[in-house]
């Protein structure tokens, strides 16, 4: 038999199959896709926010010029936009219900916007939402996916109510393992398996894990998860579900594509601290925690009688940073740059740098960051076949002129 649109069986599934590896960041131009449908595109406006750099269109992926991450905050018009749908949802926030089910609770839930905010503590915390891929496009060689360079990340405060009381109001079971977040966008295509993510149970319980209704001080943009979403800081953004509209606490752990298949990566070349063991299979591992990690986001060459400068971001999974480095002689020594105002664990932290006056020519500074567990960003660039936390070290050109 032949669909109506005179596709084969075999050709509609080989097109559900490629559709749900895209919407994965699988493909990369060179592997039988379209090499301008997922190349790095020119800056482009989107409704309620300023130009940012299309990386695809259908579905949106946009990244945040490096000129809007000069601060530890980044404005809501200048936050990256990541779906792994087409399709993105219009929400009407008076009609909206979250669920709250699951064979690990005793009492179901039906709440809306107002009532979370009315009837459950709020609470804010100020993190960094980054995508578990920011930096693929720098791997060499090149690996498949969508190819981002620093900006598939940001910073902002969060506002909303502790999902661990929201969980407690239901009665979470001693036995649940795993809760479970599904929303309201939806795969293009039936057998596209729809995105759907979980947290073990310790992160879901954890205080500083919200359910958010504003970023900034403002509702939610459309763009980033408009009415509500989960905010779980510390962890990479594929756990920050948009248009959050269902929560399910599971006994058992959750076996659907987004988590037993995608976002995973070698258990043995990076040391988390913050694992899920209960996803964890021979040697593959979800990917959990953001690296140690920094950002030069402007730079002085000096020269003359000027010193060089360098200023930047710097973050972690929150285990606090402890310092920045800067080597302007290709590793040999290493001094400290000077820390901006801390607005939390999670945060970006500003830092600045300012070195000695350069002799004319070519030079590289070299920048990494480390914090108080021991952690440091590497030389290069660890690698894995899905391109995940890219965390570097920096190397910046400092052209002096005669």
């Amino acid at each position: 038999m032949r669909p109506d649109n005179g596709q084969t069986s075999a050709d509609l599934g080989r097109r559900r199959v490629l559709t749900a590896l895209a919407a994965a960041g699988a493909w990369c131009a060179g592997s039988g896709g379209s090499a301008t449908g997922w190349a790095r595109g020119a800056l482009e406006r989107l409704p309620g926010k300023w130009p940012l750099i299309r990386l695809t269109h259908r579905p949106p992926n946009y990244e945040t010029p490096l000129e809007h991450l000069r601060s530890a905050i980044t404005p809501n018009e200048a936050f990256f936009v990541r779906y792994h749908h087409a399709v993105i949802p219009e929400v009407d926030a008076a009609s909206f219900r979250l669920e709250v089910g699951g064979a690990g609770v005793t009492t179901p839930l039906a709440l809306g916007l107002e009532q979370l905010r009315s009837e459950f503590k709020t609470v804010a915390v100020t993190a960094v939402c980054q995508c578990s891929g920011n930096r693929r496009g720098l791997f060499r060689p090149r690996v498949a996916g969508l190819q981002w360079e620093h900006g598939a990340m940001g910073c902002a405060e969060w506002r909303g109510v502790r999902l661990a009381d929201v969980l407690e109001r239901a009665g979470l079971k001693a036995s649940a393992v795993e809760v479970l977040f599904d929303a309201a966008d939806a795969p293009p295509l039936e057998g596209t398996p729809d995105f759907i993510k979980s947290l073990p149970r310790t992160k879901a319980l954890h205080p500083d894990t919200l359910l958010a209704f504003e970023m900034n001080g403002q509702p939610l943009p459309r763009l980033n998860g408009f009415p509500l979403r989960l905010v779980v800081p510390g962890w990479t953004a594929t756990y920050w579900i948009k248009h959050l509209t269902r929560i399910e606490a599971l006994e058992t752990p959750d076996k659907g594509f987004w988590m037993a298949s995608a976002y995973r990566m070698p258990r043995a070349a990076f040391p988390l601290v913050e694992r899920f063991p209960t996803q964890e299979s021979g040697e593959r591992a979800p990917v959990t925690e953001i690296a140690v990690n920094s950002l030069v986001t402007e730079s002085a060459s000096g020269g003359g009688r000027a010193p060089c400068a360098l200023r930047g971001i710097a973050w972690d999974a929150g285990h606090g940073l402890e310092r920045v480095e800067v080597s302007l002689d290709g590793g040999r020594r290493w001094d400290a740059a000077q820390f901006g105002p801390d607005l939390g664990r999670y945060a970006f932290r500003t830092w600045e740098f300012t070195g000695p006056s350069l002799p004319p020519g070519r030079h590289e500074a070299w920048v990494r960051a480390a914090n108080r567990i021991g952690q440091v960003q590497v030389p290069e660039a660890i690698p894995n076949p899905s391109g995940y936390q890219h965390n570097a070290w920096q190397r910046v050109v400092l052209e002096v002129s005669a």
